[in-house]
């Protein structure tokens, strides 16, 4: 049988691809692979970029043109079989990163073709992050510690590939079934519509309410029945613990442990105090003091705000006859009625607005005029689900600059969140010439019956936002994979061009293009706008506060970390909440077994990049609203300054060339509404 991760000259095979198949291509691809490095590494002939750097390029894309659709197929088609046989390779695949970053051979070709005088500024960029790398992979380490660091690797990444199988399947495992729609009370009808669909998708009567978030998020924001909330709370937030409705049977809290304990070892064979240390040697932020001074610095603007909205919500509640305590599963609900009494808006107001085919339309035609692309959906292309949609994107001149797959709905066995990801890198060598694919990926509300996919207003932020990382992947100039797109971005600058998008979904004229009353085609009325533009804010505070919640307790689990105390996980997040959370949340909630953000993805000790990120983004933006937020010179300048140039150039360097100036904080503090100081 022939075996289609082996044999892909173009887009993915994706219904060929047999879980039975995925073992047998890595083995062969990681043979092939240690052969013709074994073999460069001993070349008779002095390293050059030509005969050395490139071909090492093409090695690395080739394992991950094929790894690539099998992880990818892991998160959105999950199986038993599948998540078997990728759980089998990644041992092999960390093994083999460890012994290139370990190999002292290839060090001194990278470090030989460094030193040659005729390189431009993205080949040696690629070449001082590579050393960095060797560095940070244990090169200068004696062969015991190196020994050790790899199966450090190797533990980690099977750690973390299990702790979002536990928060899968956990999620997955719950479900509510309701025969009384009385239940129901305060449900819009697009989530009445949805319990019910998957009740009878299940072949079961009345309505079945699930812990996917177009599940979830509805009943905790509309939900009448208190005792109806708090149990959905329950079991979302006790997802993969020793409590709950599954208490035990997918917990998470000793692979936490593990994981720590893991990296803080790591990041002490390479030198670093802790991991958080380490993690920076990557990034933007020079130190973890200024990283901590960074959250600090905001924690003191927000958390005198955040608290009295708080009290807002509180005094509201008690208004409507609320009980006099505030639990966690009564504040998205009666934020909202306060929301609706404040301004006469809510989000299910807004959703008739945005069906989801409207949205792409607008979106598109947005992205065509800013960044002078165009893009276009392509039938007949060969993917994995039904709901998926495969586009490209072509220069104002015709000429195709990149593709992506579409994935918007959520679905059983298929990860929860949103996300971008790489499905084929921009390579351009003498022998090569690859277009670069992405994957974007959401969990919307499906269409139901024949009503279309509506979209609130959060989701559209959601598809701008992925939309950014795309962007940044499938416009870039760099022809190498390692410092192009987003490969080489500081991790705390990658948030930039995401964020940055999201801008788009605020104001009135790109408003226009993406919004459309389902039925009659109407924009939004002004009235409606004025009152959407009002509410922008509301409650921005606890918002930035509890994403400051979040990345404090992130950098300090990884700063603080000390073997003989252990992780200390719960403890610190109670005294970061102590320090920065308006309303705690009661003792059974364990938020950090489902934080796969730091535990199951790449943001470990490295969530304070969105908010990083966001200063970046906030500033950028205040230059279209200098200059017109549909301008198209400022659009251009922001694609070949930020979009175009990838990891090729610091990032500060970057974000100086668009902007002409380093970022200040003062647009964030405004987009946010909270105070500048003076």
């Amino acid at each position: 049988m022939d075996n289609p991760l082996l044999d892909m000259p173009g887009l993915p095979s994706f219904t060929r691809i047999l879980p039975e198949q995925v073992e047998a291509a890595i083995d062969t691809l990681l043979a092939r692979n240690r052969a013709r490095i074994a073999a460069l590494a001993q070349g008779a002939e002095p390293p050059t970029w030509e005969n050395f750097i490139e071909p090492l390029e093409i090695l690395g894309d080739s394992l991950e043109r094929a790894w690539s659709p099998v992880g990818h197929l892991n998160a959105v088609m999950n199986s038993e079989a599948l998540r078997a046989a990728y759980n089998a390779c990644l041992p092999k695949l960390s093994d083999y990163a460890t012994e290139l970053g370990q190999n002292r051979a290839l060090f001194e070709g990278y470090r030989a073709v460094s030193a040659q005088e005729h390189l431009d500024a993205t080949q040696r960029q690629l070449l001082a992050n590579a050393l960095r790398d060797f560095h940070l992979s244990g090169v200068d380490l004696p062969p015991d510690q190196q020994s050790r660091f790899k199966a450090i690797d190797r533990e980690l990444s099977r750690l973390a590939a299990k702790f979002s199988e536990n928060l899968l399947d956990a999620t997955n495992a719950w479900s509510k079934h309701i025969e009384d729609e009385a239940q129901l009370a305060g449900l819009p009808e697009s989530a009445r519509a949805l319990a019910r669909q998957t009740a009878e998708r299940r072949g079961e009567s009345g309505w079945v309410l699930t812990l996917d978030f177009p599940s979830y998020q509805p009943v905790m924001t509309y939900a009448d029945d208190a005792a109806l909330r708090r149990e959905v709370y329950e079991a979302y937030t006790t997802r993969a613990s020793e409590v709950g409705p599954h208490a035990g049977q997918w917990d998470n809290g000793a692979i936490m442990e593990e994981i720590l304990a893991l990296r803080h070892e790591q990041a002490q064979l390479l030198g670093y105090a802790n991991y958080a240390e380490r993690s920076l040697a990557t990034k933007m932020a020079r130190s973890p003091e200024e990283v901590m001074g960074f959250l600090a610095g905001l924690a003191q603007r927000v958390v005198t705000p955040a608290r009295q909205e708080l009290e807002e919500v509180r005094d509201f509640a008690r208004s409507l006859g609320g009980a006099g305590t505030l639990e966690p599963w009564d504040l998205a609900y009666y934020s909202e009625k306060l929301r609706e009494h404040r301004y006469a808006i809510t989000q299910e107001e807004l959703r008739p607005y945005f069906p989801i085919s409207r949205v792409l339309d607008g979106l598109f035609k947005l992205l065509e005029r800013l960044f002078d692309i165009r893009i276009r959906e392509v039938q007949g292309v060969e993917t994995w689900h039904p709901d998926v949609r495969f586009f490209e994107i072509r220069a104002g001149d015709g000429d195709l600059r990149g593709q992506f797959y579409l994935d918007p709905f959520a679905r059983p066995n298929k990860r929860g969140g949103a996300w971008m990801d790489v499905c084929v890198n921009r390579l351009h060598t003498a022998t090569c010439d690859q277009i670069p694919c992405a994957y974007l990926v959401c969990n919307f509300s499906p269409p139901v019956g024949d009503q279309p996919s509506l979209l609130t207003h959060t989701e559209v932020l959601t598809l701008f936002h992925e939309c950014g990382h795309g962007l940044h992947h499938l416009l870039t100039q760099i022809d190498y994979p390692a410092v192009g797109g987003i490969s080489g971005v500081p991790w705390d600058a990658v948030e930039l061009p995401s964020q940055f998008l999201e801008n788009w979904c605020w104001e009135r004229e790109s408003l226009d293009l993406i919004s459309g009353q389902v039925a009659s085609g109407e924009p939004i009325p002004d009235g409606l706008y004025q009152r959407m533009r009002a509410a922008r804010n509301f409650q921005s505070a606890m918002q930035m506060a509890r994403q400051l919640e979040f990345a404090l307790f992130d950098f300090r689990i990884h700063l603080e970390y000390d073997p003989a105390r252990g992780g200390r996980i719960q403890e610190i997040l109670d005294q970061v909440r102590d320090q920065v959370a308006p309303l705690k949340p009661p003792a059974f909630n364990r938020f950090a077994q489902g934080f796969s953000h730091i535990f199951g993805g790449g943001y470990a000790a490295g969530y304070y990049s969105y908010k990083w990120a966001e200063v970046l983004s906030a500033d950028a933006f205040s230059l279209f609203e200098e200059k017109g937020i549909l301008d198209t010179a400022t659009g251009r300048a922001f694609r070949q300054h930020i979009l175009e140039q990838g990891g090729s150039r610091p990032a500060m360097d970057l974000y100086v060339a668009f902007r002409g100036r380093e970022p200040t904080i003062d647009a964030l503090l405004r987009h946010s509404g909270i105070a500048v100081a003076a």
